[in-house]
């Protein structure tokens, strides 16, 4: 059965000159351990490779704490009892060391959870058909063109790509994305060259680059002045109807392992440290989609959980993979490169939502074998159930936040939603319930909210993946 995560080449394997990226050595490979109940200290880490205002090659890290019940809680009480620690009396904590004021342009880059309130439930749960396979191969094959960045875990800010020919950091990619079927049944496989470009970094944050009235730049080259056919291979895979990969009808889909095994030890006696690769999809009117890589490593046993790193792909259908030769593929690509978008921020995604829910819920067991026999499934294969609701929703604003230039001052006891350039949120949560969430989100100028989560329990299995489509209620104003 093929593994459910891609090997990639260039990206992340740069030659000598590029600041070390951190773990380029496993380039995304897979192992596996998460918890034990004899670790005493847990702690999430996130780890970055380079920071744009530092030299290269220094590193940031920062550790969550959690009780040792479990492994992925974050022992708030005690974070709590620290800062009080640090402050004086009488003064809000957050307020001070994480406000919005201090950073260039005041947007925000990085904040705690934004605290959902269920409201009305329109629809409640019904059974819902699990989408076709050739369906969804339908939907997700032929030529793609598209941007790319990668973001630090930490700060969200961009980070180097490669370095190019004089030696400068390379920011943005451009992609060319062939999608077919393989030659084994349930199965297509996926070619993806690129180009790196823009030692500038982010436009919106340099003030040393200026941009034309319409958002524009003649500062980076066109997709059509490279030669993507004939460009380096970012990555080369295949993807089949597997037991980690959970897919939609319209070709959105989340993928990654179905279980991230818990204290696991090689046979050294010492804990295995595996590194899952999690890539979600999300698709806008068929034609336009986004795919955001999440990289964590789960270190010790599952006591030490680092978020690697975070890839971010929006690309645009061109025409069917069989057509590339006869089409017009030469067309301008419409999307900006990533560096030439403004960030969402918080104050947007707040308000009333109705939102579309459809989960996919695993089933192990007895029940598992019962499934496969009712659907006639292959045994490697894990079944799931899918269910639909629909519920009018609140979301607040999160009670920290952390702004251009205000990187050194994070605490990452509070922060856990990275708020990226193009609409694009991304997050690595632990619920209260030790529940770990991986998310990301796709906002856009209309009031609609793209959302795909991924959750693991405590015992380190699939609990759960949500599709939504959030609507912002709109209240038109009253007749004076």
């Amino acid at each position: 059965m093929q593994t459910p995560f891609l090997h990639l080449c260039k990206s992340f394997t740069p030659s000598s000159p590029l600041p070390r990226q951190t773990n380029n050595n496993q380039c995304f490979g897979l192992h596996n351990p998460l918890i034990s109940t004899s670790i005493s200290r847990r702690r999430i880490v996130a780890q970055q490779s380079y920071k744009p205002n530092d030299r290269p090659g220094n590193k940031g890290k920062v550790t969550l704490k959690g009780n040792k019940e479990n492994i992925w809680s974050v022992d708030n009480d005690t974070a709590e009892n620290e800062n009080r620690k640090r402050k004086p009396k009488g003064k809000k904590q957050r307020s001070k060391r994480l406000g919005s004021g201090g950073g260039k342009k005041g947007r925000i880059l990085i904040s705690g959870t934004m605290l959902i309130e269920s409201e009305t439930v329109l629809q409640t749960q019904e059974p819902v058909i699990k989408p076709m396979w050739r369906t969804f191969a339908s939907s997700v094959s032929g030529i793609w063109k598209g941007v790319g960045a990668v973001f630090s875990p930490i700060t969200a800010e961009m980070e180097p790509l490669e370095i190019g020919k004089k030696n400068e950091f390379l920011y943005d990619c451009y992609t060319l994305s062939r999608i077919e079927e393989a030659s084994l049944p349930s199965e297509i496989q996926r070619r993806i060259n690129w180009v790196t470009l823009n030692p500038h970094g982010e436009f919106f944050q340099n003030d040393d680059v200026s941009l034309v009235d319409d958002g524009d730049t003649t500062l980076l080259p066109k997709f059509e002045s490279f030669d993507l056919k004939a460009s380096d291979v970012m990555e080369e895979d295949s993807m089949g109807d597997e037991s980690g990969l959970v897919y939609f009808e319209d070709g959105s889909y989340s993928r990654g392992p179905v279980s991230i095994p818990v204290g696991e030890m090689s046979e050294s006696g010492s804990y295995l440290t595996p590194t899952f690769k999690f890539e979600q999809c999300l698709v806008k009117g068929c034609h336009k989609r986004l795919r955001v890589v999440h990289t964590i490593e789960f270190a010790n046993g599952g006591a030490d959980i680092q978020i690697m790193r975070v890839g971010v792909y929006e690309e645009q259908w061109v025409c069917p993979s069989n057509y590339e030769d006869q089409s017009n593929n030469d067309a301008p690509l419409e999307l900006k490169p990533f560096s030439q978008r403004k960030r969402t921020q918080p104050s947007e995604l707040t308000g009333s939502w109705k939102v579309f829910e459809v989960s996919a819920t695993p089933i192990y067991g007895e029940e598992e074998e019962e499934m496969k026999l009712m659907l006639g499934e292959s045994s490697d294969i894990t079944p799931y159930v899918y269910l639909c609701t629909e519920a009018l929703k609140r979301r607040n604003l999160p009670e920290s936040w952390v702004s251009f230039g205000d990187e050194e001052m994070v605490d990452m006891q509070d922060v856990s939603v990275m708020w990226l350039p193009g609409g694009v949120t991304a997050y690595v949560d632990v619920k209260k319930d030790g529940v770990l969430c991986v998310g990301i989100g796709w906002y856009s100028d209309e009031g609609i909210n793209l959302v795909m989560e991924r959750d693991y329990g405590i015992d380190g299995n699939l609990k759960e993946v949500r599709s939504k489509s959030e609507v912002k209620r709109r209240w038109a104003e009253e007749p004076k």
